[in-house]
């Protein structure tokens, strides 16, 4: 299995910037995808962007295209989710996943961290 661990979340004032960081270890696979979801109070989980091995299989939830930067290390099985001109409609509890380029995200094949809690000020 994967383990994933995060980093960086915290609390910045709107305007703001953070980084979150997501390191995958344990019985990785070559072929992943790692990506970012959120989740607010009260509302469904939401798509924030995912990366393949290959750069060019990144993609953005509607809402922070533009905005969030998603990057990763293969090296070092690390994803990075580099977040700029945060505002409250921002604040959620951001996971980390990672898949195989055969499932889905909540299938079988995913895995989920353990969420970082990213709150904007306004």
């Amino acid at each position: 299995q994967v383990q994933l661990v995060e980093s960086g979340g915290g609390l910045v004032q709107a305007g703001g910037s953070l980084r979150l960081s997501c390191v995958a270890s344990g019985r990785t696979f070559s072929d992943s995808l790692m990506g970012w979801f959120r989740q607010a109070p009260g509302k469904e989980r939401e798509f924030v962007a995912s990366i393949g091995r290959s750069f060019a299989t990144s993609s953005y939830g509607h809402s922070v295209n533009g905005r969030f930067t998603i990057s990763r290390d293969n090296a070092k099985n690390t994803v990075y989710l580099q977040m700029n001109k945060l505002t409250p409609e921002d604040t959620a509890v951001y996971y980390c996943a990672y898949r195989n380029t055969y499932t889905t995200w909540y299938g079988e094949g995913g895995y989920w961290g353990q969420g970082a809690q990213v709150t904007v000020s306004s």
